[in-house]
């Protein structure tokens, strides 16, 4: 382990600054197999989402604020995935996973900061559904191209506000100790479980976060929802009925996913399950969700299918 740690000497006190990542697994051949794995997924993502950003910014059909939204989201999952793939695929190839201090805590904020803008900007889309089916004849007005660029912003800013007071007050703790993290990333409760100092302001900054980032974006879906339910069972229609909840479909299973992952992620108590359990949750929320959202938009929904015909068209006119 001392061959593994980095220490630097300061004022008769060891300090970390370097972590050693785990990784998923511990065998050279497993993980040169998981390699070409990650490689793809990671692909598949980026080009998934960027399709899907550079389809919506084409298609003028598809200029409206439920698509507006949708292009942010797959921004954020391109930069959530890239704040932690990259790392896990260099890791890959080597034998020493380390990493240091500061691209920890550049990791973590990165990822943070996406983590904390999706979770706002679910809850922005989940306004705007019950907008759109609540308040029809208002839609236009009410979501305004003016109003939907200020709530991308304060997704972004209230995002990049609680990640730096996150990584502030997690990395300004004192690091003297073992400085192993049992996962393939920065993972914040294992690293202040390391810290030599004092933890309970940075936990409880933690907390306090989770409860008005989280939670609180959590309970504007549901009560979004609750409206958009009330809404609907007021049409007389079943087809009408049907067509108004398929409107949402998509960004409920999303929200559903996203939040079921990390609801037993981190309220779960980690004596339950083994920490190999707790690596495939995390490869789940973090590598596989952000390739999973721009299908779920996709797979059912007409107006990106017939946007796709459109394009192809064109292609194929240019091309002739």
């Amino acid at each position: 382990m001392a061959s593994s740690m980095s220490m630097e000497w300061d004022r008769n006190h060891t300090s970390v600054s370097t972590f050693v990542l785990l990784g998923l697994a511990d065998g050279k051949e497993i993980q040169l197999l998981l390699f070409p794995i990650f490689l793809g997924i990671y692909l598949m993502t980026l080009i998934w989402n960027l399709g899907l950003i550079i389809l919506i910014r084409m298609d003028s059909h598809l200029h409206t604020p439920m698509y507006f939204f949708l292009s942010f989201l797959s921004f954020l999952d391109i930069c959530y995935s890239s704040s932690n793939s990259p790392r896990m695929l260099s890791d890959f190839l080597k034998d020493e996973k380390t990493i240091s201090f500061i691209a920890c805590a550049t990791q973590y904020f990165s990822g943070c900061w996406m983590g904390q803008a999706e979770c706002c900007l679910l809850a922005a889309m989940a306004y705007d559904r019950y907008v759109a089916i609540g308040r029809p004849l208002q839609y236009s007005a009410v979501m305004a191209p003016g109003l939907c660029q200020k709530m991308v912003a304060g997704v972004y800013a209230s995002g990049f506000i609680g990640s730096l007071v996150q990584t502030v007050s997690c990395f300004h703790l004192y690091y003297c100790g073992p400085n192993i993290i049992p996962n393939f990333y920065c993972d914040v409760t294992q690293i202040i479980s390391l810290s030599c100092s004092d933890p309970y302001i940075s936990q409880m900054i933690l907390f306090l976060e989770s409860i008005f980032v989280g939670f609180g974006s959590f309970c504007v879906i549901i009560l979004s929802y609750a409206f958009i339910v009330a809404s609907i069972l007021k049409l007389s229609s079943i087809k009408g009925s049907a067509k108004a909840f398929n409107t949402c479909a998509s960004h409920l299973v999303v929200v559903t996913i996203f939040y079921g992952t990390s609801l037993f992620m981190y309220l779960h108590p980690s004596s339950n399950h083994s920490k190999m359990q707790n690596k495939v949750l995390c490869v789940f929320y973090i590598i596989l969700i952000p390739m999973l959202n721009p299908l779920i938009y996709s797979l059912r929904n007409k107006e990106i299918k017939e946007a796709l015909k459109r394009m192809a068209k064109t292609a194929t006119h240019l091309s002739q």
